[in-house]
């Protein structure tokens, strides 16, 4: 899959030539490449970290990626030069982690619950498979098969055993992939265990807890729904707890439901999903309301300028519904993938590529700010003591090409509308599928199709929930898209030959988005949406105090393009505010203020924070 020009094109070249060679040069420069030597020794600083090995895995996976599009002798051998420090750290008896074999090594696999050994195991595994897959070389793979190995001698149901999990989900998704490029059923056989074990009595957390002293009723959480072990998984009914830690079981757990058909652990991925969806998800497909838990409190509390909305549980809310999406067929998957992907994820990175947002708050006030940390600040960082986000943003980019198409028995998908061209592998034939579009920006995506001969087959084109009147013709023929129509996709089977043109447009009408009524922040607001993209004010455009402009019912935006922002159509209309001059030095008066009139200017919510520091806002003020 190749992407070139358009919306993704410019980004996805950002990401290669700069973000990955500055998150390189942060592992290096913060002592996360050298942990691997294995030098550091007590009452010296910087000891290796209980998460790093983590952002290694991260970074690697997303170089990977690169690599397979773009090869890069330079890049592949910063890659092998880690692989070769890993190999050498590796312990005798497969065990790898750069924390706890240099640092405490007495204490391996003792609290689950608290640190990431697993989880960076994971990260670990996912980065080798790429790698394996972007270049062939098995070294990296080898190593991480020997601590899979490891680990499954170490985990399970047998005597002798640990029959625990890891507080932080993640490794059970690495451990499918690492079963699907060795098939080796044993890493499938161990990302089940995982997933069936959580949240199991006698509760592993408590046993583990009082093996190495601690009293597990002073557990800082107090509650295990921090770590989705509350309860069994196919007990679970809402996704409670530390957002990325839900998705990334969530994403594990509809791995093994594809491979093993396990209904039951489908049907409660779905029934998350649904809850997730429509109780406790952001407008930008974000996830979590706050910095305390980093997560999720009760349904409908979604405030804005508090937000956490961790970059890292987009990115993994999108893991989960490509899985389900591949499952399912469901339209709606993609749908919720595309609100992430254009909004809460991408917000994560500046437009040069070299900044970071961990949160991503809704609504940003400076001085309500300025003393929050540099997690939840209302400017991009260069990196985080905790970059888990950076390398998670910069892998998700390098390997967009694989959520765009997929395939089944009858023919070809199209998830998303991305300018670009794939070669597709159907079982009578190949096809090449070459995508013309601007889109977000337009509306209008012209896909040709190359079969490799005259070839029938089915080519499922997504409707986008949020389109209401789409249309298409092939060969310039208008076609009946209702009658096609099938969970949000228009099945176009016909005899394709070379050359053949689809054209899809999805006309995108400025809209104004309500928020449910139990969505007490956004009572009498409305979100602005062009096609998939969420809009905000930011105080470059409209100046300050944005939480007292008003956009009146009738209203009407023009769409402009501003080239300042690389293109990005705004959105331009009349509102109202307060006349702040009569006020004087009164804090309250029974005086109604005078109301004036204000040109308003909308931009994408992904481009915010690209200019100067100033306020933000979403969810507008609506006047009757």
């Amino acid at each position: 899959m190749r992407l070139e020009g358009g919306f993704w094109g410019p980004r996805l070249e950002t990401n290669r030539r700069v973000t990955l060679p500055i998150q390189l040069e942060q592992c290096r420069k913060t002592g996360r490449i050298d942990a691997w030597r294995l030098t550091w020794k007590p009452g010296e600083p910087n000891p290796p970290h209980i998460f790093w090995d983590s952002d290694v895995g991260k970074w690697i996976e997303a170089a990977a990626y690169s690599l397979a599009q773009h090869p890069d002798p330079q890049l592949e051998a910063a890659i092998d030069e880690v692989v070769e420090l890993m190999a050498a750290a590796q312990l005798p008896d497969g065990y790898l982690n750069s924390h706890y074999v240099a640092v405490e090594p007495q204490n391996r696999w003792t609290n689950l619950r608290d640190n990431h050994e697993l989880y960076c195991a994971g990260h670990l595994m996912e980065g080798a498979v790429a790698y394996y897959q972007a270049t062939g070389k098995r070294k990296f793979l080898n190593i991480l098969c020997r601590y899979a190995d490891h680990i499954a001698a170490v985990f399970g149901r047998d005597e002798g055993q640990l029959h625990g999990y890891c507080g932080h989900p993640e490794i059970e998704l690495a451990l499918v992939k690492l079963y699907r490029v060795t098939g080796e059923e044993g890493y499938l056989e161990q990302a089940r265990y995982f997933i069936d074990e959580r949240g199991t009595q006698p509760h592993y957390y408590d046993i583990e807890a009082r093996m190495r002293g601690d009293d597990p009723g002073r557990y800082w959480a107090k509650t295990y729904e921090y770590l989705q072990a509350h309860a069994p998984f196919r007990q679970q009914d809402k996704v409670v707890g530390h957002a990325v830690r839900a998705m990334y079981l969530y994403s594990g757990a509809a791995d093994v439901a594809a491979e093993t058909g396990d209904l039951s652990l489908l049907e409660a991925c779905k029934r998350l999903w649904e809850h997730v969806t429509t109780r406790r998800m952001y407008v930008t497909g974000g996830f979590g309301p706050t910095h305390t838990n980093e997560g999720f409190t009760f349904d409908y509390d979604l405030p804005n300028e508090t937000a956490y909305a961790e970059t890292c549980a987009s990115i993994a809310f999108l893991f989960w519904s490509h899985r389900l999406l591949q499952i399912e067929g469901d339209s709606r998957y993609a749908d919720e993938m595309e609100r992430a992907l254009y909004n809460g994820i991408l917000s994560g990175v500046s437009l040069s590529g070299d900044r970071f947002f961990y949160a991503n708050p809704l609504a940003v006030y400076p001085p309500a700010f300025a003393n929050r940390g540099p997690t939840m600040g209302a400017v991009r960082q260069e990196w985080f003591d905790c970059a888990c986000c950076p390398p998670n943003l910069a892998r998700l980019l390098a390997s967009l090409g694989g959520y765009i198409y997929s395939m089944d028995a009858q023919g070809i998908y199209v998830h998303l509308y991305v300018q670009g061209q794939a070669e597709l592998q159907l079982p009578a034939g190949s096809v090449r599928i070459e995508q013309e579009t601007e889109y977000p920006w337009n509306e209008t995506v012209c896909l040709k199709v190359f079969p490799e001969k005259s070839l029938r087959f089915n080519l499922a084109l997504r409707l986008p929930g949020w389109c209401r009147a789409p249309h298409a013709r092939v060969n310039g023929e208008e076609i009946n898209l209702h009658s096609l129509t099938r969970l949000g996709y228009a099945h176009v089977e016909r005899q394709w030959q070379p050359g053949d043109m689809v054209e899809l447009s999805l006309p995108m009408p400025v809209e104004r988005i309500e928020a449910h009524p139990r969505v007490r922040m956004d009572a009498g607001r409305v979100a602005l949406q062009r096609g998939p993209l969420v809009y905000c004010l930011e105080e470059a455009d409209n100046g300050s105090d944005l939480h007292d402009l008003g956009l009146a019912r009738g209203a009407e935006f023009m769409v402009e393009i501003d080239p300042a922002l690389d293109g990005a159509r705004v959105l331009v209309a009349q509102a109202m505010r307060r006349d702040i001059s009569g006020w004087g030095g009164n804090l309250y008066r029974q005086t109604p203020s005078r109301q004036i009139r204000a040109q308003i200017k909308a931009v994408p919510y992904h481009l915010w924070g690209n200019r100067q520091v100033g306020e933000m806002l979403v969810w507008l003020r609506e006047l009757g």
